[in-house]
């Protein structure tokens, strides 16, 4: 005999012992003298966990017939309908994937809502689903203040706190915002998540924002079914572990009585909004239907506990209050049930027929935002600058990098009223290389503090800043400590515009000092030569600047790009660089700089040359420039060979038709990757001429080796030095046949 199919028996369950009144006790007291709940609103929330339930097991029938592809369920969690009702529509709230009934009870405090066809086309995967246009099965609206979360574990909970963070900040300094002065955040997820290492981070975050002062208008919901996919919580392993976190006010309820839920809800509400401080409330919950659909669950559970778990179906415990307080009857609510039923299979065999996405170009039209969400900031003038700034810099004094770019960051402040610069060691010290030094002292605690040491709570915090209005210039401290936290990036920041249909932006420009070179303090943990893991990213920005006028210029344009398209930025700030004065010998000045008249940007797609050689191209960036700069003068002295210096500037996207015209010419290329050679961007520069120029010039790599970098004498032997790019170029044009690159040749495709 084959397993029941455990939807059925459920939704057959209901019907049945709704209708014979044989119905489970409940846990905890009905009181609703003190809950605040009237029978009205009871009633209508129970209607939203029983639409939630008949959108769960649709979900499942139309997967049968392959016309959905989605069967992670709320059922079990219908409770969290009364948050849905007890918070504004106003308050932001980020969502874990068993939240339809929240997401259908805050629909209902917006006349004209389609909960119910919505929820149906995002299961269907339909190019008309509002939020997704078909691309995840999301909760996510803007109208319901709702941003859309995929179904990474706890990744939501960072951005949460710096939302709520965001709230009297963004009041402090009159930022026009999304929540409004008095707002709280939400952000729901489940006790199986409660363990991960981000949302650890996150709820360590608040509690210290909070314990130092800070307002953190912000509740956390844990919804514990006791179970992660096969794995069950301990037993009291969530309250022992949360309810006496300093900073944070604990609270529970039973999520299978919608009238406690809903009293302590509300209690949960108002603390944060009164007190703007962070509450954890515990509701507990069960979870019917397994998983997903593809998880078996009699795999790891037996069938009496499976049926035992089915028995505590919150819907049956709101159908007891229902009946028992007179608001209906038994007969009556089978009737709802049913007519739900029907609704939800009309309107599902309507959805399911709607358009879907079918090409390529479909699904990657909201990878980048919109160009143009904001309007161009105006420059300040100079009366403006000399008041807030004093004078800076007298015509024609030069300066190194750290010096021009402290410089630059002081005047995007300046021209961005909702700039926001924050990260380690930051403020009073003005970073561990200078590079934010004075800042506080001209913008003031509001604009430049420290942030605590936690990589995922910088990142995930400007992610929610930036949800609230604020455009975030986060610091990490060194490369390496980005992996940390990358999937702030990957899974949050970045996905959000493709999740949203673009409606949705985390502008942000990341500052991240980094590369190797570093003299007299080595080890892999300061000298990382690798940014890979930004460079399969979509959408997102890579910038490397390589000297202090470039790294003004390109900033600029960074934080223009992320004003106005809402683009996530990530600029890459050599760090052996910083403090560099010269080029070819000691005193002569030449990596210094003027500071770049206001205006002057390097434009996304942009490159830069030095030299009209056509012996020899050397395509480089950052600490390779600097070095290929050093031998472009060998080559030509020494040597003979006549080359030019092309610095990338973008290596994401990469620059494509702005380095193949500068190489038209050109006999060879040289391309000299400072990063280990193994998936380095120089792997995709070779395949870009190779697919690109026809016939191919002579062409070589000179990477770094494929280790980490030591300490001490050793640290830069891995590494592309001035004397080795010397003598690559020279093998290179030995080799070289005169063979010319073509102006833009599409080549071999």
């Amino acid at each position: 005999m084959t397993n029941p199919n455990r939807a059925e028996v459920i939704d057959q369950n209901f019907v049945n012992w709704v209708g014979s009144g044989d119905l489970p006790q409940t846990h905890t007291p009905v009181n609703f003298a003190s809950s605040g709940l009237t029978p009205a609103a009871f009633m209508d929330i129970f209607e939203s966990q029983m639409i939630s339930r008949h959108l769960d097991l649709a979900a499942r029938r139309f997967r049968a017939r392959n016309l959905t592809f989605y069967t992670i369920g709320s059922s079990g969690h219908e409770g969290n309908a009364v948050h849905g009702h007890a918070f504004r529509l106003t308050d932001m709230a980020f969502l874990h994937y068993r939240s339809g009934a929240f997401f259908i009870q805050r629909s209902k405090q917006r006349p004209g809502s389609t909960p119910i066809y919505d929820g149906l086309l995002s299961l269907s995967a339909s190019a008309e689903d509002p939020i997704s246009e078909g691309r995840h099965k999301v909760f996510g609206s803007v109208e319901l203040n709702i941003p859309p979360q995929t179904s990474t574990i706890a990744s939501h909970l960072p951005k949460a706190v710096g939302a709520a963070l965001s709230v009297g900040r963004a009041k402090d300094m009159g930022i026009v915002a999304s929540i409004p002065h008095d707002g709280v955040v939400l952000c729901s997820f489940g006790d199986a998540s409660s363990n991960h290492a981000t949302a650890l981070a996150a709820i360590n975050a608040a509690g210290l924002c909070a314990f130092q002062g800070l307002p953190v208008p912000l509740v956390f919901v844990c919804e514990d079914n006791g179970i992660g996919i096969s794995v069950p919580s301990p037993h009291g392993w969530v309250e022992q572990n949360f309810s006496t976190r300093p900073g944070i006010r604990y609270l529970k309820c039973d999520g299978l009585n919608l009238v406690d839920s809903y009293a302590v809800s509300k209690q949960a509400e108002d603390f944060a909004r009164r007190t703007r401080r962070p509450v954890f409330l515990h509701m507990r919950t069960v979870r019917l239907l397994g998983h997903a659909g593809s998880d078996v669950e009699t795999t790891y559970r037996s069938l009496d506990q499976i049926q035992a778990t089915e028995r505590q179906d919150p819907l049956l415990h709101s159908a007891r209050i229902a009946i028992e307080h007179g608001f209906a009857s038994g007969k009556d609510i089978v009737g709802i049930y049913q007519s739900i039923r029907k609704r939800v299979d009309f309107v599902g065999e309507q959805a399911v027929l709607r358009p879907k996405l079918e090409t390529a170009a479909d699904v990657m039209r909201s990878i980048v935002p919109p160009k143009g969400l904001r309007p161009a900031m105006p420059t300040p003038d100079e009366a403006t600058r000399l008041a807030k700034l004093g004078q800076r810099v007298r015509p024609g004094q030069k300066f190194h990098f750290a010096r021009l770019h402290n410089l630059g960051l002081a005047d995007v402040m300046l021209q961005y009223p909702n700039t926001l610069v924050f990260g380690e060691d930051v403020a009073k010290k003005g970073g561990v290389y200078n590079v934010t030094t004075g800042l506080l002292d001209l913008f003031g605690p509001k604009r430049v503090f420290n942030s605590h040491l936690d990589e995922t709570s910088i990142l995930g915090n400007a992610i929610g800043m930036a949800h609230n209005g604020f455009l975030p210039i986060p610091e990490i401290q060194f490369l390496a400590y980005v992996h940390n936290a990358e999937d702030q990036i990957r899974g949050e920041a970045a996905t959000l515009s493709f999740f949203s249909s673009g409606k949705y932006q985390n502008p942000m420009v990341i500052r991240i000092a980094g590369l190797a070179y570093q003299k007299g303090f080595g080890g892999h943990f300061h000298n990382d030569n690798s940014f890979n893991v930004f460079r399969d990213i979509p959408g997102l920005v890579v910038a490397i600047p390589s000297n202090g006028s470039d790294a003004v210029k390109l900033f600029r344009q960074c934080v223009r790009l992320a004003h106005e398209d809402g683009r996530v930025v990530v600029f890459i700030e050599p760090i052996a660089l910083y403090m560099t004065k010269d080029l070819h010998k000691d005193g002569d000045g030449g990596w210094q700089y003027e500071y770049p008249p206001l205006g002057e940007e390097i434009n996304l797609g942009e490159v830069s040359r030095f030299g009209d050689g056509k012996d020899l191209a050397i395509v480089t960036y950052g600490n390779g420039y600097y070095l290929s700069r050093q031998a472009e003068q060998i080559l030509r002295e020494e040597h003979g060979v006549d080359c030019r210096v092309i610095d990338l500037h973008w290596m994401l996207p990469l620059p494509e038709e702005a380095l193949l015209k500068e190489l038209e010419g050109c006999q060879s290329v040289l391309i000299v990757d400072e990063c280990r050679k193994t998936g380095s961007l120089s792997e995709q520069l070779v395949t870009l001429l190779v697919d690109k120029i026809s016939p191919l010039p002579a062409l070589r790599v000179h990477a770094a080796e494929d280790s980490f970098i030591p300490l001490g004498a050793t640290a830069t032997v891995t590494l592309p030095s001035r004397e080795s790019i010397v003598e690559n170029a020279l093998t290179l044009v030995k080799k070289s046949r005169g063979t010319v690159v073509k102006p833009m040749t599409r080549g071999r495709s």
